[in-house]
């Protein structure tokens, strides 16, 4: 039974054989997104992220650069690190796959399953794609025996290989996912699994000869040959737990008994292009060391140019850290969150990028400035003593559909009702028009001055969960310590209080600047 008092929360750990783009980008941001927000509400979370940093293409990336894999692995685990907290991403944990640990934790996991007899040794003939890290049939290539994923050029394989019985667990995996209807979401992605397992499950190679793909984690069982890098990697969420102990005997480990860990994890957000990886290979693998599945998978969609995934092989990914130098990185945040139906693909363009920023600039921006500029030339830069009540409705309302937004991981939805808020906001102020009541009815701006005061603390609390760095600077021109939960921003005394000005939350910008 999962603790609503704690949550585990993954993002997929990155190939990096790669810069890290949009793609990275939006994942990450989108875990980190639902981590402030729980965090907001109190809940001890734990954020994963981190890099894969085994495999053939890791081997082949480093000797086409005349380096060693290990010094190729530092360098982009680094640059990752470094886009991370650029983008204001608040992991708990970075882990990387060559770290000691981990890679003991996969030998545990293996032996495990071997000890179990879950493990075979076989043979493999087949056309393997390295870039994909995996074999097709001949049936499954496209012209010229291309890779179906990624149109590059397979090579036909036969060698020994160790394999998990992965079709033992269909029925299973089927029945599970039938009993837990909110098991992967969203729907249309738990009915593409299903679909895929109407065919009979075929047993999984696990292994790569070492003679063929050196940079790996060797088998405890056979040191000739290393994990296949899915196995490797996807063990990653295991080890960040400490919940095995691959020092202790083999029937002390923890497999039997992890409760006393972060595992299971509460959540895996992942692409739909690793959804079968993560919801037949790794719950099936589970399932053959005895360990609990993960307790939601959650699978979005791509960003794609016209209708084709952004891909640094045709060349058409967008740098996120391009677009946050020039525009700062909670404008990304911004659109990246607020673009996407969490689930559904999307397109980057630079009058969308432009649009949604406009939306921060001129609702939530010119709403702060001009409350906090009314304040300082009306009542001396201190919130009246009066009524805060005028927009008590509509922050009540909006508070209730973010909640129910988030809980559905629908976190476009959740940034829409807070921005239609900034726009209720706006219009309170030409309703009442604070300048002529400035002139003819004190009282009356006190009223207004103190509930728009009260509708910007609700939404500094709404949209840090997107925009952390400048709801860290809004809130002390609202006289606050730091950004509100959820509950202090409905419970907080705003009379009294002492506000100061401060430049554009947001500059305005050109269209030229976003392309």
């Amino acid at each position: 039974m999962s603790d609503p008092a704690r949550r585990y929360l993954t993002t997929p750990i990155y190939y990096a054989s790669g810069e890290p783009h949009i793609g990275h980008a939006y994942t990450t941001i989108l875990a980190d997104a639902l981590a402030r927000f729980w965090r907001q509400d109190g809940v001890d979370v734990f954020f994963l992220t981190g890099t894969d940093e085994h495999g053939p293409k890791m081997q082949t990336a480093a000797e086409e650069r005349g380096m060693e894999p290990m010094e190729l692995c530092d360098l982009m685990a680094g640059k990752f690190q470094a886009a991370w907290e650029r983008l204001e991403i608040s992991h708990d944990r970075f882990i990387r796959t060559t770290e000691q640990e981990h890679k003991d934790v996969v030998r545990a996991f293996v032996t495990r399953l071997h000890e179990r007899g879950e493990i075979y040794e076989g043979s493999y003939s087949g056309w393997y794609c390295i870039h994909e890290e995996r074999y097709w049939t001949e049936k499954d290539l496209g012209e010229d025996n291309a890779c179906p994923d990624c149109g590059r050029p397979t090579q036909h394989l036969e060698e020994k290989n160790y394999f998990f019985r992965m079709s033992a667990y269909q029925d299973a995996l089927v029945r599970h996912i039938e009993e837990n209807p909110d098991w992967i979401v969203p729907e249309i992605r738990r009915n593409e699994i299903l679909g895929f397992l109407r065919q009979p499950l075929g047993d999984l190679s696990i292994s790569r000869p070492r003679s063929r793909v050196a940079w790996g984690v060797p088998l405890p069982f056979d040191e000739d040959h290393v994990a296949y890098v899915w196995v490797d990697a996807l063990i990653n969420y295991l080890t960040a737990t400490g919940a095995i102990d691959p020092s202790a005997p083999s029937d002390a480990q923890g497999f039997d008994d992890v409760s006393a860990s972060r595992w299971p994890a509460d959540l895996h957000v992942i692409g739909k292009d690793i959804l079968t990886t993560h919801s037949v290979y790794w719950p099936t693998l589970l399932m053959g060391v005895g360990l609990p599945l993960p307790r939601q998978i959650l699978s979005h969609g791509w960003w794609v140019v016209g209708d084709t995934k952004m891909s640094k092989s045709l060349g058409n990914v967008v740098d996120p850290l391009q677009l946050r130098d020039d525009f700062g990185t909670d404008a990304v945040r911004w659109y990246l969150l607020r673009e996407m139906p969490t689930g559904s693909d999307a397109s980057y363009t630079p009058e969308r990028f432009l649009a949604r920023y406009d939306e921060l600039a001129n609702v939530l921006g010119n709403l702060a400035s001009r409350v906090v500029s009314m304040i300082v030339k009306y009542r001396d830069g201190v919130v009246p003593h009066a009524a805060a009540d005028g927009l008590d409705s509509a922050i009540t309302e909006t508070m209730a559909a973010a909640r129910s937004a988030m809980a559905e991981y629908k976190v476009h939805e959740a940034l829409a009702a807070a921005m239609d808020l900034a726009r209720t906001a706006n219009g309170y102020v030409e309703e009442r028009q604070p300048w002529t009541q400035a002139k003819e009815s004190p009282d009356d701006l006190d009223h207004t001055l103190a509930s728009l005061t009260r509708a910007l603390t609700a939404l500094c609390a709404l949209f840090q969960p997107a925009t952390p760095a400048k709801m860290a600077e809004l809130a002390p021109r609202l006289g606050l310590d730091s950004v509100p939960t959820l509950e202090q921003a409905l419970a907080l005394e705003t009379a009294g209080r002492a506000v100061s000005k401060g430049p554009p939350l947001f500059p305005r910008v050109e269209l030229a600047q976003a392309e």
